[in-house]
């Protein structure tokens, strides 16, 4: 059999094998997700921001957090998100999936990539922790559109779980803790964005606002 032979023939299957444990090791144990400043895989969590950390950090953009993400995709492309624009990414527990997730890895997350992430095992340790910020919730419930805001760095933007049979935790996304709803505009009858493209929107009008502050 040739060295060509050999090869997976699917696309799909060269890909998984060329990312299934990140771009920048091929040797990652079945625990760890990114390297350490000297290119050392350690473990995912250990590479995270602890609440207390989180609540003291000076940011120039809001904070973002993620409410019961289902999506291991998603959550990656926001922790990318969140380390290009020196945001906080919060995700509160339940996940739906674990952090260890191949498809995390695929996003070749490293540790600078995950010191921008708290881990919340519930929503209330997330309100606890934050007490002086201000609890923004993108719904389409809302009538005011995101751009009718003045953000601050302190706020917190808020994103239910990703679009499914489970519907939206009204008592989070609408309880007395938040304290602006609103709404990305779409046209009406389609699906909705994507829950990190929606993110992305928000993350970046705020932080225009705050004149791309501590950005190049």
């Amino acid at each position: 059999m040739t060295e060509q032979e050999q090869e997976p023939q699917n696309p799909e299957a060269k890909v998984e094998k060329m990312f299934e444990y990140g771009y920048r090791k091929s040797n990652y144990g079945p625990d760890e997700l990114v390297t350490d400043a000297h290119g050392n895989p350690i473990s995912v969590v250990d590479a995270m921001l602890s609440a207390e950390d989180a609540a003291k950090a000076e940011t120039a953009t809001p904070h973002l957090c993620y409410y019961s993400p289902r999506i291991p995709g998603n959550t990656g492309s926001a922790i990318r998100l969140c380390a290009v624009t020196g945001t906080i990414l919060h995700l509160v527990e339940p996940l739906g999936f674990n952090l260890r997730d191949t498809k995390l890895r695929r996003a070749g997350l490293d540790y600078h990539d995950m010191a921008h992430v708290v881990l919340h095992p519930n929503f209330d340790n997330l309100v606890e922790s934050m007490p002086n910020s201000r609890i923004i919730a993108f719904t389409a419930h809302a009538t005011k559109l995101y751009t009718e805001v003045e953000y601050k760095p302190t706020d917190i933007l808020l994103f239910g779980p990703e679009p499914g049979d489970i519907p939206d935790p009204m008592d989070i996304m609408a309880g007395p803790h938040v304290a602006e709803q609103v709404r990305l505009p779409m046209r009406p009858s389609l699906r909705s964005l994507n829950l990190t493209n929606c993110a992305s929107i928000a993350i970046y009008e705020a932080w225009r606002q705050l004149g791309f502050a501590g950005g190049a």
